[in-house]
């Protein structure tokens, strides 16, 4: 079994930065892909960002502002949110998966509880 645990979210004006953190335990790390997915209030859960390996994958939205790296010694996945718009306000999850990566939500087995970050304008 996969156990991810989010942190890292908060309240930031317009232009600020935060980052993210994913701490798995349970599993062989390397050997997942971590991702990130997050949902605003009234809406769908959308794709954020992946990493499979030294692959990574954005969402229009995010590319340029957002970074996902990992540290796999320390079982963690980042998501570095810089430039942030009133628009990013929701609540992130991370996600894994044994196997590919992919933007669908469908595809990953294992979530985490969500952190909420919320853009001030």
């Amino acid at each position: 079994q996969v156990q991810l645990v989010e942190s890292g979210g908060g309240l930031v004006q317009a232009g600020g930065s935060l980052r993210l953190s994913c701490v798995a335990s349970g599993r062989t790390f390397s050997l997942w892909t971590m991702g990130w997915f997050r949902q605003a209030p009234g809406k769908e859960r959308e794709f954020v960002s992946y990493m499979s390996g030294p692959n990574t994958d954005y969402t229009d939205s995010v590319k340029g502002r957002f970074t996902i790296s990992t540290v796999n010694a320390k079982n963690t996945v980042y998501l570095q949110m810089n430039s942030l718009k009133p628009e990013d306000t929701a609540v992130y999850y991370c996600a894994a998966v044994r196997g590919s990566g992919s933007r669908w939500s469908t595809a990953y087995k294992y979530w985490g509880q969500g952190t909420q970050v919320t853009v001030s304008s």
